[in-house]
């Protein structure tokens, strides 16, 4: 019989360790007022997960395009010899033409993969079933990964989102950059999505709009948000039009704005030459 129940009674860390102990194979599916999300697991390890109908390696060519990995160009080349139907045959063709090895794909996957797990960590709400011996989609890269470890990190956001939501209680704001005069540029390393979110900086661009074009999480997007805020490098102009009330992810009640179906339009950033040529005499100088 398929296990059945709901968060607000069985946390996801309970179910991940009880997959862990039993060293169960299936998959577990979860529905909750923030999406719906399958993860899938052999012998007690997580292999694969999907959240929202996206599958964690089902469209390979998407994950290393968006990440920086390989070129749009490149894809296409390798998809115009017509043999790459599934993630694994177009693993094979990527490595096989030198674009990328096997471990560096591995790596980008199960990155991907555990970005998913964490943001389900957050959701309080919900039902859950976990049936055994389901497999995930053919063709798909199956990743093994410990739970122990996922079930640590898991808890570790929980509480950190929890801060940083009082620290920035709504997404639905829109930032600028400082004037720089107040920025601590001394020991600043931007990471690849601190500047995928510089990049679109503007006053008409709310937090939760560069969230969903850059296909980030709560708990990325307000991470980044608010160190940027705390090195003074950017500043809170205002915020959006309040939308219909709805839960945020830890259940409590706010107002943000919804987000898009589709990728919003959002306009590039219009960074001040005072802060940008102290960020670029910043990096010169590492």
């Amino acid at each position: 019989m398929a296990l059945k129940g709901r968060l607000r009674d069985f946390s996801l860390a309970q179910l991940l360790n009880l997959v862990n102990l039993a060293r169960k194979s299936g998959s577990l599916t979860i529905d909750a007022p923030q999406g719906h999300a399958r993860l899938y697991f052999r012998e007690g390890k997580l292999i694969h997960a999907s959240l929202n109908g996206s599958e964690a390696g089902s469209d390979l060519a998407q994950l290393l395009t968006r990440a920086g990995k390989v070129t749009t160009d490149q894809i296409r080349a390798l998809q115009a010899q017509g043999r790459a139907r599934s993630d694994k045959e177009l693993g094979l063709l990527l490595i096989n033409a030198g674009f990328m090895g096997q471990a560096e794909i591995l790596h980008s996957l199960r990155t991907h993969l555990l970005e998913i797990v964490y943001t389900i960590f957050t959701w309080d709400d919900g039902t859950f079933e976990f049936e055994q011996h389901l497999d995930p989609p053919a063709g798909c890269i199956a990743v093994p990964i410990s739970l122990e470890n996922i079930i640590l990190e898991g808890r570790r956001r929980r509480e950190e989102l929890a801060e940083l939501q009082t620290e920035l209680p709504s997404l639905d704001v829109t930032l600028r950059f400082a004037d720089g005069r107040g920025a601590n540029l001394r020991n600043i390393n931007l990471s690849v999505d601190e500047w995928r979110v510089i990049s679109f900086i503007n006053p008409r661009n709310t937090v939760t709009q560069i969230a969903q074009y850059n296909s980030m999480s709560e708990f990325q997007v307000r991470k980044i948000v608010s160190n940027l805020l705390r090195e003074g490098l950017v500043e809170i102009v205002g915020t959006a039009a309040p939308a219909k009330s709805h839960p945020d992810l830890l259940g409590r009640s706010h107002s943000p704005t919804p987000l898009p179906e589709a990728a919003p339009k959002i306009q590039p950033a219009k960074v001040g030459k005072s802060i940008i040529h102290r960020l670029i005499a910043r990096i010169r100088g590492l």
